[in-house]
């Protein structure tokens, strides 16, 4: 073998190493900032999709819930909301009687809100906060609002589409 062979396999070898390197440290980073369903986090201040006591129904396994979702009037909280991970809806009632929805995807990089909570829609991962009143970003990285969906209420229940 000569020298040339010797500093061929040694750079082929670094190579590797490199990139072995590097795809380990990227795997953990990308896989954190994954728009992965938050609805198993454990999230107690408000009611999700994955509590099988919700009141939440899609008429169909549609993305998005375009074919409608309904919730319990009484399962959304004055000054507060509940977030349906599953469909990818947040339900607000800003005040007494006046309810909207959003979109539960972030604005940021597409991560599912996990909460409600002192008048904000909060994103578990990176911090954003979103106004209840109208899906403004109100700090955190987010550079747009939640997209809003349309509210009909007919008694108790709400119907999101």
């Amino acid at each position: 073998m000569t020298h040339e062979d010797e500093r061929s396999s040694d750079v082929s070898r670094r190579t590797m190493l490199r990139g072995a390197t590097v795809g380990g440290l990227a795997l953990p980073l990308l896989a954190a900032c994954g728009g992965g369903d938050t609805s198993s986090s454990g999230s107690s201040d408000s009611s999700s999709a994955s509590d099988p006591s919700s009141s939440s129904s899609a008429s169909s396994g549609d993305a998005g819930g375009s074919a409608g979702i309904t919730v319990a009037a009484s399962d959304v909280p004055v000054g507060g909301g509940t977030v349906l991970g599953k469909d990818k809806v947040v339900v607000v009632q800003p005040t007494k009687g006046d309810f909207k929805a959003y979109t539960a995807v972030c604005t940021h990089q597409g991560c599912t809100v996990g909460k409600v909570e002192g008048g904000q829609i909060v994103c578990p991962c990176h911090g954003s906060h979103f106004s209840i009143k109208d899906g403004s970003p109100v700090s955190g990285p987010a550079p747009s609002p939640l997209a809003p969906k349309k509210v009909t209420v007919k008694g108790s229940q709400i119907s999101v589409t």
